[in-house]
């Protein structure tokens, strides 16, 4: 893939990825055909801002763990209402990271 439309991707999808993984993602997208490209375009990730917000005021519900595809903590947290709280207020804190962790792995699997 040409070096603009990498650094096109990076400038529009950068701030949804870990900062450890920024290299990879390079990497990869220079090795794959510009077929890919397109492709890679259409991934819906998850905006770690609005899944940090969802968390916030509907985190004890588990909504923001159904987002990230994390049935089973969902439904735990739902059903104990974030463990009376305290996984709740955990997920403030590491819920972004984890979105960004998904749309990395949603990623790497079409890389």
């Amino acid at each position: 893939m040409e070096q603009q439309k990498i650094a096109n991707f990076m400038s529009t999808y950068g701030k949804y990825f870990p900062a450890d993984k920024m290299a990879y993602i390079e990497e990869g997208l220079s090795k794959c055909p510009d077929e890919k490209y397109n492709i890679l375009s259409t991934i819906n990730f998850k905006n770690p801002t609005t899944i940090t917000v969802l968390s916030i005021f509907f985190g004890g519900l588990g909504v923001d763990r159904f987002m990230l595809g994390q049935t089973g903590m969902g439904i735990l947290k739902f059903l104990t209402g974030g463990l009376c709280g305290i996984l709740t207020l955990i997920d403030w804190f590491t819920v972004g990271k984890k979105a960004k962790e998904w749309n990395y792995q949603e990623i790497a699997k079409r890389l």
